[in-house]
Order: C-alpha cells, then sequence, then structure tokens
C-alpha cells in the first residue's frame, strides 16, 4: 500500500483495517487486497474502520462487501466497537 507521495509502506494485517488513512479515491483498491491477504493469512473475521463522516467510506466498504464472493456477512458494529463508524465481516473459510 502507499502514501499520497506513493512510498510504498507496510500496514500490519490482523483483521483490522483502519481505512482514516488512505483517500476515499482509494478505498476500494484497498478493501479488495486487504482481504486478499486476510484470506491468504486465514484470518477470516474482519473489523473495517471507515469512520462516521458522512458516509462516503462506508457506502463504498458496503458496495465493495455486497458483491464480494468471499464475504459471508457484515454488518454495521454497534455499542462501544465503534458503532456506525465500523463494519464487522464474516469471510467463507477455504
Amino acid at each position: 500500500m502507499t502514501d499520497d507521495n506513493q512510498q510504498p509502506h507496510e500496514y500490519p494485517i490482523d483483521g483490522t483495517l483502519d481505512l482514516h488513512h488512505f483517500a476515499p479515491k482509494d478505498t476500494k483498491d484497498v478493501l479488495l487486497e486487504y482481504i486478499r491477504v486476510c484470506l491468504e493469512k486465514k484470518i477470516y473475521k474482519l473489523r473495517i474502520v471507515h469512520g462516521k463522516g458522512i458516509g462516503v467510506k462506508r457506502d463504498i466498504v458496503h458496495a465493495v462487501l455486497a458483491e464480494h464472493t468471499s464475504v459471508k456477512e457484515f454488518y454495521q458494529e454497534s455499542g462501544t466497537g465503534g458503532g456506525w463508524g465500523a463494519t464487522v465481516v464474516d469471510l467463507h473459510r477455504k
């Protein structure tokens, strides 16, 4: 993954993706790559932090998840886990 200066840097693959670090235009590609790597690492429960804001990133995330064949289900996190600023994703085990 790269930053605004196109310098590659490592992003931890631990099941939680914080999209605050990425521009909205990069959200789809970042999410698709993160899902791919999580599947490789056998991580099947994800937490995608998109923020509350006006919902731009949330809408992109939900559109990608709705179409992704590896996604079993997804739902907005509730309670103290971030409320509607994060989405929990269950992936199909391969």
